[in-house]
């Protein structure tokens, strides 16, 4: 069994390597507990490093990026420093495209205790699963766009062999989760296919994937009405799957159903490599207050845990994953040591280690 694991951490920008130390020290400690190693190698990247040398993702982060065994990436950018057609600097977007991390999981769970803004019925739970086409789509021609003085135009594409690759992976985890207890086995298609060709086509490559699970159910979507029954009637939903532009918008609204970004993690998943990232921005206007949310970054890093365990089958790594989500649910659930972000007064060391301490008690 493979005992020690080599992580790409990229640090980020603004408020990043605040919510970054202490989710390190988390992991080291519970790897030490856990007879295995968590070797980090810093990669620089990011909009300030690109300030600094003109380079934002440099080719020897890159490398070690695709050497790691999995990929922990903090929060990116800063609006004040752009490149020279005015898009903002986003390597996590670089690394989504040249790893073909095509599937962004984006987990959406309402526990008890969690604030959220819906009037929840009794009886009823979140816990569905968003995944994101994250390589193609309508950020296909990102930084590559036409723009004259009279119009701009940008490009979608959505292909055969990543839509394939992206529902086998929706239909899997949905099984995984029938499986776990945590959902029905349904996986939804979220798209415009009454207005788009690509959409009709993207609609009938899950449709044929859907055919090869008759063990599990499918149906579809239009993402204008998704959008209304996020906020109407979450728990209804398992796994839904859809274009890059679209999971972009629907996962912010997810974090909102949660209460905020600072508690919504993410992963981008492919089939050699993963990077696992809070959903949230690099916040530069709380940079080095020491007030920074850590809990969505500490989520990612537990799903790294549990998606390392899994693909190296080291049972250890996964029940550390689940231990390190679930003390972090239960600091959410307290409500007593939370940030600014989610009305509380906690720093950011006092956050996490509050999640340090529910370890210790688990």
């Amino acid at each position: 069994m493979k005992e020690s694991f080599d992580i790409a951490v990229f640090r980020g920008d603004g408020i990043g390597p605040e919510i970054t130390d202490p989710t390190l020290e988390i992991l080291n400690a519970l790897a030490s507990q856990g007879g295995y190693t968590l070797s980090f190698k810093d990669c620089p990247a990011g909009a300030a490093h690109y300030a600094q040398t003109g380079q934002s993702l440099p080719e020897a982060s890159m490398q070690a990026a695709r050497a790691a065994d999995a990929i922990l990436l903090s929060a990116m950018g800063l609006p004040s420093v752009r490149y020279p057609d005015g898009t903002e600097i986003s390597p996590q977007i670089d690394l989504r495209k040249a790893l073909n991390l095509f599937a962004g999981v984006r987990p959406v769970r309402i526990f008890p205790g969690q604030k959220t803004p819906l009037n929840m019925p009794a009886g009823k739970e979140v816990d569905f699963v968003l995944i994101r086409e994250s390589t193609e789509g309508l950020f296909h021609t990102q930084g590559r766009g036409e723009v004259t003085p009279d119009e701009a135009r940008e490009t979608l594409l959505i292909t055969r062999k990543t839509s394939e690759l992206l529902f086998k992976f929706a239909f899997n985890l949905a099984r995984e989760r029938k499986e776990a207890g945590r959902g029905p086995g349904r996986v939804t298609c979220v798209d415009k296919a009454n207005v788009f060709r690509a959409f009709a086509f993207f609609r009938a490559l899950f449709d044929a994937e859907a055919a090869n699970h008759p063990d599990l159910a499918s149906d579809h979507a239009y993402v204008d009405a998704m959008a209304l029954w996020f906020v109407q009637k979450p728990w209804e939903f398992d796994v839904l799957v859809t274009e890059n532009m679209f999971g972009d918008i629907l996962s912010d609204l997810g974090a909102g159903l949660m209460g905020g970004l600072g508690v919504a993690p993410s992963a981008d998943i492919g089939l050699d490599h993963a990077v696992f990232q809070p959903c949230h921005g690099s916040a530069p206007d709380i940079a080095g207050q020491g007030v920074a949310n850590p809990l969505a970054m500490i989520l990612s890093a537990a799903m790294m845990l549990e998606w390392l365990g899994l693909r190296h089958d080291h049972p250890a790594m996964v029940a550390d994953g689940a231990r390190l989500r679930a003390a972090t649910e239960g600091v959410i659930a307290d409500g007593r040591v939370l940030t600014g972000d989610l009305d509380g007064r906690a720093t950011t060391a006092e956050a996490a280690g509050a999640v340090t301490a529910a370890l210790g008690r688990a």
